[in-house]
C-alpha cells in the first residue's frame, strides 16, 4: 500500500445547522402584545404545507378580518394586525389548515 494515503477529515460539519427550522406541529399562538392598542403580532406554525385561513370575529361571530387566506409551505409565520378600523372589545381569530382549527381571544383596548 505504498504511497496510498487516505485523508481524513474528523472536524465536526456545519451541514445540519443549514437546515431549516421547520415546526413538527401545528400551534397558534397568543397575540401579542394582549391586550393592544391598534396593532399586535400573531404567530403561527405549519408543520405541512397547506390551505391557511386566519380570520378575526367579534363577539356577535361576524367576521372582521381575513389576515391570511392562501396555500403555506411548512414554516413559522407572524403577521401583524392592525384593528384601527375597529371599537374597543373582545376578538376571536381562528386558524384552519389542513385538519388544525384553534380559536384564541385577543382584547383591543383604544
Amino acid at each position: 500500500m505504498d504511497g496510498l494515503y487516505i485523508l481524513r477529515n474528523d472536524t465536526p460539519s456545519d451541514i445540519d445547522d443549514d437546515k431549516p427550522d421547520i415546526p413538527t406541529n401545528y400551534h397558534l399562538s397568543q397575540n401579542y402584545p394582549n391586550p393592544f392598542n391598534l396593532i399586535t403580532t400573531i404567530s403561527y406554525h405549519i408543520p405541512i404545507a397547506s390551505l391557511v385561513s386566519l380570520k378575526v370575529y367579534g363577539t356577535t361571530g361576524q367576521l372582521v378580518a381575513t389576515l391570511v387566506d392562501e396555500y403555506k409551505n411548512a414554516d413559522r409565520y407572524s403577521i401583524t394586525w392592525n384593528a384601527g378600523n375597529l371599537s374597543s372589545g373582545v376578538y376571536y381569530y381562528i386558524i384552519k389548515a389542513g385538519n388544525f382549527t384553534e380559536v384564541r381571544k385577543s382584547i383591543l383596548l383604544k
